[in-house]
């Protein structure tokens, strides 16, 4: 361990001993082809061997295509598990536009996308204009339809749906923008997700009548759009089926919650075939596209050692590319042993400190899929809350991620289109703070405080007049005002005391980006700073005097 960190040493010392306890799993995960290099499937050789990219350092915002069949129905998260489920309104939309779910179900939407107005090239210009320095396509979602050319999984979207490698056509895309390119991969989950499809009515003309998944196998696609596809490879087989007797929609749904509604990272109960084959499938969507990004939607790593095994082929296969590790792989809620191993995410959520390390929020301006009620209500998340939450991740060290809903033909709609080109507009004028910055030795101040975790924003408020953050870039500091001040804005971190116990020089100009020079009064307990009224989103200044930054 020596050359190491000290913090990065004592997290080091906890992934060997993580790692001791999945050795007994080697063996299993050993013989599926995984790039030989010097990463080795354990806690202990992720932490030792990874080492954060400058260009993701630098990039600071992304931008997702969470696109694939679930948003045919235009209808928001999750619509392959809720469909299955009586009483939800997803379940009253399906039997209503396409029929009862023992009759249709997901198979038959997974085939109703066909991604006909779809776009890539104009959608990632705008995605540029927008400020994205990396593109991620979403590879394959609970679904479990593989949105690429894949080569161990017949569900796919060469073979189902748009008859398009739609992974293949967004990597030539981006890059041919000059765009950093990632995937994201959450089918680690698909086997608990689906088994709704499992299940049945509880109540009502249809009750005790099992859905799709119960009762269709392979041979009964002859002559049929899906002859040859075997349904019980998509829907992933019997793992957690309902029982009979179920006599009510609560007690259906407290049986679900209990039971295969639990966020699991195991594979299902006695059958690793499923675990196994996830590990082929993410090796071969990694060797295929070699993207600079990959998003696992886990807490930490599925399935033990095939989880270990799939990020050390990645590491060594970034080897194999670019003669280093220049790759990023994110995951969440990762224990001690796993920092520094991989990058972590923090979905829809907060954090209320500086990280030492680079990591990631990932959100959406509406619902993950597709949800028309998003437009027609106008309930998306404006261009002021992503630039907001970009200037609060950045100052912390981190990164955005952000999601803009496609239709299932492959389009957005107006309502995203003009949330694109107002963050242009900023980018335009205000990106010399954001691209290629640094932290400043404090990420800001202000008077709201953040709950921290994932999956929180539902109860934010939002940013208030006074809410400041900060980064660094060439010798200079950069200002972010989180509420456009309606009075002299004071900034407790930049009086002459505490930038004094910092380390940190005298402020000599103040300019607003766009603008000219700005007023500012220097105190020993803050800095007041005067800039224009009627300003519009998250105005920008620039702090320059010697030994500032």
């Amino acid at each position: 361990m020596k050359g190491l960190r000290p913090d990065r040493r004592r997290f080091l010392a906890g992934a060997l001993a993580a790692g001791a306890a999945a050795r007994p799993l080697a063996a299993a995960a050993g013989s599926t082809g995984a790039a030989a290099g010097p990463v080795q499937a354990s806690w202990a050789s992720l932490v030792e061997h990874y080492r954060y990219p400058d260009w993701f350092r630098d990039a600071k915002f992304g931008i997702w295509s969470h696109w694939g069949p679930q948003a045919v129905p235009e209808q928001g998260d999750w619509y392959g598990r809720f469909l299955y489920m009586q009483g939800h309104p997803m379940y009253e939309h399906h039997l209503k536009t396409y029929g009862h779910p023992a009759d249709t179900g997901m198979m038959e939407i997974q085939n109703r996308w066909k991604a006909e107005s779809w776009d890539p090239e104009a959608l990632m210009q705008r995605y540029v204009k927008a400020g994205a320095k990396y593109f991620v396509s979403l590879a394959c979602h609970h679904d479990n339809l593989d949105c690429f050319d894949s080569s161990h999984h017949a569900w796919n979207s060469k073979r189902v749906g748009p008859g398009r490698d739609v992974v293949g056509t967004w990597e030539k895309a981006a890059r041919a923008a000059g765009l950093k390119f990632g995937v994201s991969n959450h089918i680690s989950h698909a086997w608990h997700w689906y088994q709704p499809a499992y299940a049945y009515d509880p109540e009502g003309p249809r009750k005790g009548e099992r859905y799709d998944a119960y009762r269709l196998t392979k041979a009964d696609g002859a002559g049929k759009w899906w002859e040859g596809l075997d349904p019980q490879e998509l829907y992933t087989g019997r793992h957690m089926v309902a029982p009979d007797g179920i006599d009510s929609i609560a007690a259906m749904n407290e049986w679900h919650d209990r039971n295969d509604g639990q966020w699991l990272e195991t594979a299902p109960p006695g059958d690793e075939t499923f675990a196994r084959q996830w590990l082929l499938r993410q090796m071969d969507l990694v060797a295929k596209y070699r993207p600079d990004f990959c998003y696992f939607d886990n807490y930490e790593l599925p399935f033990g050692q095939y989880g270990l095994a799939a990020a050390a082929d990645y590491y060594n296969r970034s080897i194999e590319w670019h003669g280093k590790i220049d790759v990023v792989l994110t995951a969440k809620q990762l224990k001690s042993y796993a920092r520094f191993g991989l990058v972590q995410d923090v979905e829809r959520g907060f954090t209320d400190h500086l990280w030492d390390e680079p990591w990631q929020t990932d959100t959406c301006i509406g619902d993950w899929f597709y949800n028309r009620d998003r437009f027609t209500q106008k309930s998306y998340v404006g261009a002021q809350g992503v630039l907001q939450r970009l200037a609060d991740v950045i100052s912390k060290n981190g990164n955005l991620l952000l999601s803009i809903p496609q239709r299932g033909d492959g389009t957005i709609d107006s309502e995203e289109e003009k949330i694109l080109d107002d963050l242009a507009r900023w980018m335009a004028v205000n990106g010399e703070a954001v691209f290629g910055s640094r932290p400043w030795h404090t990420y800001g101040e202000g008077p709201t405080v953040l709950s921290v975790g994932m999956q929180n924003e539902g109860g934010f408020k939002g940013f208030v007049e006074g809410d400041v953050r900060f980064t660094v870039k060439d010798g200079a500091l950069y200002l972010f005002a989180l509420a456009a001040p309606r009075k002299p804005l004071s900034v407790k971190a930049l009086g002459r005391r505490a930038m004094a116990q910092a380390g940190k020089g005298q402020v000599a100009r103040v300019t607003l980006l766009g603008g000219g020079a700005v007023p500012f009064r220097q105190g020993a307990e803050a800095m007041e700073i005067d800039l224009p009224q009627g300003l519009g989103t998250v105005p920008v200044v620039k702090i320059e005097g010697r030994g500032i930054a």
